[in-house]
């Protein structure tokens, strides 16, 4: 897990610096999340992938974003406790970040760049943007808000062979 991507430094909901190399995933499901968006209800579905591939090295990482209609106000704590409380979310959560603009956290610059969307666009159009990540780093690839986390499954089913 050399990749520079893997190593970018990320700050949890509960202010602690991670990266995704600590994780030691086989696949890493990376996620722009909001609370009041249509579609927040997803959650639930990442937190099944989360409870259905954990043990065998999916690890899935949620980021609250606030830059689409403000759907993600309120604090770190806030948004934590109505993940839990709401959805039952139990997979890993960091701080607020933005995705686009002079702003943008490292690890979404980097991850538009690497995987594109629509026409070439690095630009995410909006909440719940999905990248999947393989063990080394290598392989990105990009998900539509719209694409629900079903959807993924036989994606994640392959890169945890």
């Amino acid at each position: 897990m050399s990749d520079a991507l893997l190593n970018i430094p990320c700050t949890t909901i509960k202010g602690e610096q991670q990266t995704l190399a600590d994780f030691g995933a086989k696949a890493v499901l990376v996620v722009n999340t909001a609370s009041q968006c249509g579609f927040t209800p997803q959650y639930k579905g990442l937190e099944q992938l989360w409870q259905d591939y954990k043990d065998r090295g999916l690890v899935v990482l949620g980021f609250p974003c606030n830059q689409f209609g403000k759907q993600a106000p309120g604090s770190e704590e806030a948004i934590a406790e109505f993940c839990a409380v709401n959805f039952g979310v139990s997979f890993p959560l960091f701080k607020k970040v933005e995705v686009n603009g002079e702003g943008a956290h490292p690890l979404f610059a980097n991850l538009k760049h690497r995987a594109p969307g629509l026409l070439g666009s690095e630009a995410i159009k909006w909440n719940f943007t999905k990248f999947l990540i393989d063990q080394d780093g290598a392989l990105v690839k990009r998900f539509a808000p719209a694409t629900t986390p079903q959807q993924l499954v036989a994606e994640i089913e392959a890169l945890l062979k």
